[in-house]
């Protein structure tokens, strides 16, 4: 397998556009099975160029505003996710990415993961009934582990769980032999500007599968695979399975029995994938219960970026009575989730960044009949529960935002968050 993704890579000139996690891991890749091929490197961020020379210094780099304009000088583009092509590319430029590499070499021995919400679950949990059920299986892609960094450990017999996002998916063409895909909804609207996109990246995860493939939807995404020639199976069933839950919410549900129906595909059986149900732990920042501190209960659900994901957890946890919305404004929509509070309203909502105060003014324009106070930052929501805040009542941190306003990512503001309760006294 690994010869046939060798041969896409010899002779040709190939340019890495973007040098994070990725970057580097088809740098290191490329040196070590074809250490003569002609490589460079491009990224925005111009000191990536000292990064570059502590790994090699006869590499070239191309960085600043302008990093993507010797692309003729290429013939393949390896696209890391997240870097936009905004400028007119060479006709014979081929652009591919190590994601679809990775699907076109090992395509028969992966399951592969993708939804707004939901994934990094549903991946691990797939990983973990497989593991518990005695076959050979490794986990790989959005949640940090890039798939060149395991192509070492890849034997015949082993099975691959890649979580995909849509920026991996974004140039694919190549679908893994089981496709999960959970759900759509807006999301990153910042890069790909148009839901239609989005969608369309996300909908390449089974674009491309076979008759002897295998494509595991939620129900209302059938009308977006009209003649697909993958065997498809649409959950949830009409005789659902009788789930043990060991993950709250109604969502998870959902995420179990995608990963029951795509473990069935390699042979896993019913009652071996609800056996492991009982030993998988939660991921961290999902619907995370922290315990009772300073007499206030504390959930950590830092991953919801969308209103689809506070609605659920709201539901999850209807006992809430104080939550903490907003950060980054990405430009989704927001009326589902205003709907939703308007029916079932929260006693306290602290509202932070551009998207906690465009959410805050809709509520408050359909006259919200909880309290909206806005804060500068988590710190803020602590010191206001210590002032507001009842023996036995619930915070939760569920923000329907990005954080990148003030965090470099949810989880490093799911981390705050728990710190700051950890450390709260009523």
């Amino acid at each position: 397998m690994i010869e046939q993704l060798l041969q896409q890579l010899h002779g040709k000139r190939i340019l890495i556009a973007g040098f994070g996690r990725e970057g580097k891991s088809s740098l290191r890749f490329i040196k070590n099975q074809l250490p003569d091929a002609e490589v460079a490197v491009a990224d925005k961020n111009p000191n990536c160029a000292t990064a570059l020379a502590v790994i090699d210094p006869t590499i070239p780099f191309l960085g600043g505003e302008h990093y993507l304009q010797q692309l003729e000088n290429f013939d393949l583009l390896l696209k890391s996710p997240g870097i936009i092509l905004e400028i007119p590319l060479p006709e014979k430029l081929q652009i591919s990415s190590q994601t679809d590499l990775f699907l076109s070499a090992f395509n028969a021995q992966i399951i592969g993961i993708s939804g707004t919400k939901g994934k990094s679950t549903t991946a691990s949990l797939t990983h973990h009934i497989l593991i518990n059920s005695g076959l050979p299986a490794l986990l790989t892609g959005n949640m940090g582990i890039p798939s060149f960094d395991i192509i070492d450990q890849i034997t015949p017999k082993s099975i691959v769980v890649f979580e995909l996002s849509a920026h991996q998916l974004q140039f694919v063409r190549h679908s893994p032999h089981v496709s999960v895909l959970l759900n759509i909804f807006e999301e990153h609207l910042d890069y790909f500007g148009e839901l239609i996109d989005y969608r369309n990246a996300k909908l390449n995860l089974v674009r491309f599968a076979g008759k002897g493939d295998y494509a595991v939807l939620h129900h209302t995404l059938h009308q977006y695979v009209y003649g697909l020639q993958a065997n498809i199976s649409y959950f949830p069933q009409d005789d659902s399975f009788a789930l043990p839950m060991t993950l709250l919410g109604a969502h998870n549900r959902l995420n179990i029995e995608a990963a029951l129906m795509a473990t069935a595909c390699f042979g896993v059986s019913k009652e071996e994938g609800l056996a492991a149900l009982d030993s998988f732990t939660s991921l961290p920042h999902r619907l995370e219960y922290l315990g009772r501190r300073g007499g206030l209960h504390f959930y950590n659900d830092s991953i919801a970026t969308i209103p689809e994901a506070v609605i659920a957890a709201l539901e999850a946890i209807p006992q809430t009575n104080f939550l903490i919305l907003g950060g980054f404004d990405r430009g989704i929509h927001y009326q589902s989730l205003v709907s939703f509070l308007l029916v079932k309203p929260v006693d306290t909502v602290f509202y932070v960044g551009k998207a906690g105060r465009r959410i805050a003014e809709m509520l408050q324009q359909q006259n919200y009949i909880g309290r909206l106070i806005p804060i500068e930052n988590l710190e803020q929501a602590f010191t206001h529960l210590k002032e507001k805040a009842e023996a036995g009542n619930t915070c939760l941190l569920s923000p329907a935002a990005a954080s990148y306003d003030q965090f470099e990512n949810f989880e490093q503001r799911g981390k705050r968050f728990k710190q700051l309760a950890e450390e709260f006294e009523k």
